[in-house]
C-alpha cells in the first residue's frame, strides 16, 4: 500500500495552486471533470510520483462546502491510498461496518472507494487501484486520477510526498482505527504515532486547531529544504519551525 494523493479543500483553487508552485514547483497537470458529481472543481498537481489535489465546492450543498465551514477555512480534506486490489479492501471494510459513500462505476479501470469520515477518525479516506496494473508500486506508475499526461509536468524541486499528518482529540484511538482500516500496525515516531506504508506514512497528532480533526500536515521530499523555505518567505507565506503553511496545512520540505 502507498500514499498516492492528498486533497486540500479551498474557497478558490488558483491561489493555492500558485502557492504550491511558488514553494514546491508543483504544476497543474489535470482537471478532472468527474469530481463535479460531488459538487467540486479540482486541479491535480504531480509531486514526484504522488499528487496534491486542490478541490473547491461550487454548490452550497456539497460536502466540501460544509467541510470548509466546519474547519473555518481552507484545510486538508482527503487521503487517497493505492493498493493492488482496492475491491478486497472495500469488501473487508464493508463487512466490518465501515460505510461506503462513493465508488467507481463497475466498468471503470480506475477503482476507488470513499469511506465515511465518521468511520475513519474524521478524515475522508479512499483506497484505490488500477485494474491490471502489476507495476502499481513503482514510484512513477500510472495514476488515472491525474490523467495520462501528468509526467509531462514535473516539479523542478519536489520529489514526492513522504507523509501526511492527521489531528485528533484522541490520537491513539485515531491511530488504532486506521490500523484496523488498513490492516497494518503502528509505530512510534518522535512524540507521536504513525503507520508506515510501502511508500509514505500516516501520522497522528493532538489537535492543532479548534476543530480537532482532519489533515493538518504534509512532508514533501525536495532537493533542497532551505531553498524551499526561502521561496516561501519570498512569496510572503507564513514560515515557522522549518515548515510553510499553505491552504491551512503545514507543509514541511524534507531534503533528500
Amino acid at each position: 500500500m502507498r500514499l498516492r494523493q492528498v486533497a486540500l479543500v479551498a474557497h478558490k483553487i488558483q491561489p493555492v495552486a500558485d502557492q504550491l508552485d511558488a514553494v514546491f514547483g508543483l504544476k497543474v497537470a489535470y482537471v478532472d471533470p468527474a469530481v463535479e458529481i460531488f459538487g467540486l472543481k479540482n486541479s491535480v498537481l504531480p509531486c514526484g510520483g504522488e499528487f496534491v489535489e486542490v478541490v473547491s465546492p461550487f454548490r452550497d450543498d456539497a460536502s466540501g462546502a460544509r467541510y470548509l465551514t466546519r474547519r473555518g477555512g481552507d484545510a486538508g480534506y482527503m487521503v487517497i491510498l493505492q493498493d493492488a486490489d482496492s475491491y478486497a479492501h472495500r469488501e473487508r471494510l464493508a463487512a466490518d461496518g465501515v460505510r461506503v459513500i462513493a465508488k467507481n462505476p463497475e466498468a471503470s479501470r480506475y477503482r476507488f472507494t470513499h469511506f465515511h469520515p465518521a468511520d475513519s477518525a474524521g478524515v475522508l479516506l479512499s483506497i484505490d487501484s488500477l485494474e491490471g496494473d502489476t507495476g502499481w508500486a513503482e514510484p512513477m506508475s500510472d495514476w488515472l486520477a491525474a490523467g495520462t499526461g501528468w509526467r509531462e509536468h514535473p516539479s523542478p524541486y519536489a520529489l514526492g510526498i513522504a507523509a501526511v499528518t492527521i489531528q485528533s482529540r484522541d490520537p491513539l484511538a485515531a491511530c488504532e482505527r486506521w490500523c484496523a482500516l488498513l490492516d497494518r500496525p503502528a509505530r512510534t515516531s518522535g512524540d507521536g504515532l504513525e503507520i508506515a506504508l510501502e511508500r509514505g506514512a500516516i501520522r497522528f497528532v493532538s489537535p492543532v486547531d479548534d476543530d480537532g480533526t482532519g489533515v493538518v500536515g504534509l512532508d514533501i521530499e525536495v532537493k533542497d529544504g532551505h531553498a524551499a523555505l526561502d521561496r516561501a518567505r519570498a512569496a510572503g507565506l507564513p514560515v515557522a519551525g522549518g515548515a510553510v503553511e499553505i491552504c491551512g496545512v503545514v507543509m514541511r520540505p524534507v531534503s533528500v
